[in-house]
């Protein structure tokens, strides 16, 4: 069974601890659709970036910024 999980980290991209619980999510909608709920909480908690795996590939080519987010 394919696991979809995010990695969190900071702006220089160490990984550190999410301010939300995360899940681990069985379709990348559900995973996308859970950042897009708990992003404000995650950026507030510290977190400025975000990875997603589909097991242990990562889905997109580079981490995506919560603060650019915030910005638009």
């Amino acid at each position: 069974m394919t696991a979809w999980t995010w990695r969190f980290e900071k702006a220089d991209g160490t990984e550190t601890e999410p301010a939300v619980e995360p899940e681990e999510f069985t379709t990348q909608g559900d995973a996308e659709s859970w950042i897009g709920e708990q992003w404000r909480a995650l950026l507030d908690g510290g977190v400025e970036q975000v990875r997603l795996f589909e097991d242990d590939t990562e889905i997109y080519p580079a981490p995506m910024s919560l603060r650019a987010a915030a910005e638009s």
